[in-house]
């Protein structure tokens, strides 16, 4: 029988079928953080939402993205987190993505440029953000905590 005992095959056939958009991976609300906020309060903003970004809104509209790799480069510099801001570390303006990508077009942006977080914009309008783990539950069609 095809794909009996060959690791992989039958997963690969099963991922073929499958066919899902980044909108699909949109759920609850987008964590949100002003430029202003010191990186020390958007830390623990993160880790109070399970999150590993916050995306940076300037008059509600969207101009950034900090990140736990942004968290991480000031607590190596030895900057101290509650003074710095979160607009001296944020990616300014980051790639953003359409709804309607494909989730393997998606991995392959993340993987080609090292992203770990997606911000999802349509009609110049922040309406989701993808994370590596979002990607994967949707190539592998399960879900995890």
């Amino acid at each position: 029988m095809a794909g009996r005992g060959c690791p992989g095959e039958d997963v690969e056939d099963k991922h073929q079928e499958r066919h899902v958009e980044l909108r699909e991976l949109i759920n609850g609300e987008i964590e949100t953080v002003s430029a202003d906020t010191t990186v020390a309060e958007a830390a623990e903003q993160m880790q109070a939402a399970g999150v590993g970004s916050l995306a940076v809104l300037d008059e509600d509209v969207f101009s950034g993205i900090f990140t736990e790799r942004d968290v991480l480069r000031v607590v190596a510099t030895g900057a101290e987190a509650s003074v710095e801001t979160v607009a001296e570390w944020m990616t300014l303006y980051p790639d953003s993505f359409l709804p309607d990508m494909d989730v393997r077009e998606a991995a392959d942006w993340m993987l080609a440029a090292g992203y770990r977080h997606l911000p999802m914009v349509e009609d110049g309008r922040l309406i989701g953000m993808a994370s590596i783990k979002d990607i994967l539950w949707a190539l592998t069609g399960e879900r995890t905590a």
